[in-house]
C-alpha cells in the first residue's frame, strides 16, 4: 500500500511586484483517504492569506471520484463567486492517466490545466 501514501509539499514563489503564488506538490493517490488532507491544507493556506494556488499533479498516481470531489472543494475555495474573470486555482503537470480522468469528468472545462509549472505561473501574469 506504499503507493497510496499521499503527501503534500508546499512551495512559495514570489513574483516581482505581485502577490506570491503557493504551489502544492501532490504525491501518491488522491482518493477518499487523502481528500480531507488536500482540502484541509487548502483551507489552512486560504486562512493564512494565500490567494493564488497551483496544484502540481506530476506525482499523482491515481485520481478517484473522491479525489475529484476534493479538487472541486479547493476550486470553490479559491474562486471568487463574484468575479468570473479570475481563476486563482490552476492545475499543472498531470500524468496522462490523471489528465484523462479530469477530462472525462468535465473538470477541465472550468479548471485551467497547464503542461508545466512554469506555464501555470506565467498564466497569472495575464
Amino acid at each position: 500500500m506504499a503507493s497510496s501514501d499521499f503527501k503534500i509539499t508546499t512551495e512559495q514563489i514570489q513574483r516581482p511586484d505581485k502577490d506570491s503564488v503557493t504551489v502544492f506538490h501532490l504525491r501518491g493517490w488522491l482518493d477518499a483517504q487523502s481528500e480531507s488532507s488536500l482540502v484541509t491544507a487548502a483551507q489552512e493556506a486560504h486562512t493564512q492569506g494565500v490567494r493564488y494556488l497551483i496544484l502540481n499533479l506530476e506525482d499523482i498516481n491515481t485520481l478517484t471520484s473522491a479525489g475529484i470531489r476534493g479538487l472541486q472543494k479547493v476550486y470553490k475555495l479559491f474562486t471568487d463567486s463574484n468575479s468570473n474573470d479570475k481563476v486563482h486555482l490552476k492545475l499543472c503537470s498531470a500524468p496522462p492517466q490523471v489528465y484523462h480522468v479530469l477530462a472525462l469528468t468535465g473538470f477541465l472545462q472550468t479548471m485551467p490545466m497547464y503542461e508545466t509549472l512554469k506555464a501555470a505561473l506565467t498564466s497569472y501574469e495575464s
